[in-house]
């Protein structure tokens, strides 16, 4: 995992708490919500993947597919693509009563690029009893796009580089921003979340973590993915916006999400942690 260098500073300024949904509407389209995993419900496939179709026009396919070992009450796909750091593009779907859910978006890059896809898979179980359970995992994918024949080797290390740099210090800026003292998270690219909370975050059970991933994503999708949302009540599209750094409390009490606007600004996004039996 690569190393992150980061600055702490000035007062809080400006806090966007999640908002915590209750689940009235399983049809509705901004429906992700986190409940205690089913441990007899597993994803027989869960894949994302970009593959470059026409390197002339410069177009790539962005896929992400998912199967669940059964029909779930509710399925439903989230998936995000950053170009060297920034957000280009998000998907999402939902549909009741499947198993199965795709998604897929070909694209033109018009510069040579880092691109980086996360997706989050998630399924809504239903018993007979109409107890409310949860399977869910996460899917991610990587390429370097180039526009030119060059020297490859040196241009991805070029891509790596600036990306990296760019994103080091717009998180910076809103550590210090937010006065966020490091030494009380462990802290996360969302490009690195899904391989670190593949089997369990340090100091973090199995259901702990579980519950970590589940609720960064519903608070994602609702305050992220659907627009951000800002301190003055208004939503922001997320296009251009920053690659998260995901902030989890050693507490265990909550988590953070540390973006900036395509237009500059800081975002803190905060997440209370919910039931992890």
């Amino acid at each position: 995992m690569k190393k992150i260098y980061l600055v702490l500073g000035i007062p809080i300024l400006l806090i966007l708490a999640f908002v915590i949904y209750q689940h009235t509407n399983p049809q509705a389209q901004e429906s992700i919500t986190y409940f205690p995993i089913d441990p007899n419900v597993t994803f027989k496939t869960a894949q994302t993947t970009l593959t470059l179709m026409n390197q002339q026009a410069n177009t790539i396919l962005w896929k992400e597919h998912s199967i669940l070992d059964r029909k779930a009450y509710l399925r439903q796909d989230a998936a995000l693509l950053y170009a060297n750091g920034r957000l280009l593009e998000g998907l999402w779907n939902w549909k009741q009563n499947t198993a199965v859910l795709e998604q897929e978006k070909r694209m033109s890059i018009d510069k040579s690029a880092l691109l980086q896809a996360i997706t989050f898979h998630h399924a809504e179980l239903h018993d007979k009893e109409d107890q409310i359970s949860s399977s869910q995992t996460m899917s991610s994918d990587q390429m370097y796009f180039i526009t030119a024949p060059a020297d490859e080797v040196n241009i991805k290390k070029q891509l790596d580089q600036q990306t990296e740099r760019m994103l080091q210090l717009s998180w910076n800026k809103g550590l210090r921003f937010f006065a966020i003292n490091l030494e009380n998270y462990q802290a996360f690219p969302l490009s690195q979340f899904n391989e670190a909370a593949k089997d369990v975050l340090p100091g973090f059970t199995k259901s702990e973590t579980a519950a970590v991933v589940g609720n960064l994503w519903e608070g994602l999708y609702k305050n992220y993915i659907l627009g951000i949302k800002k301190a003055d009540g208004t939503s922001e599209s997320p296009k251009g916006s920053t690659l998260p750094l995901i902030l989890v409390a050693t507490d265990k009490t909550h988590l953070l999400v540390l973006t900036e606007t395509a237009s500059g600004e800081p975002i803190l996004l905060r997440q209370m942690m919910g039931a992890v039996d």
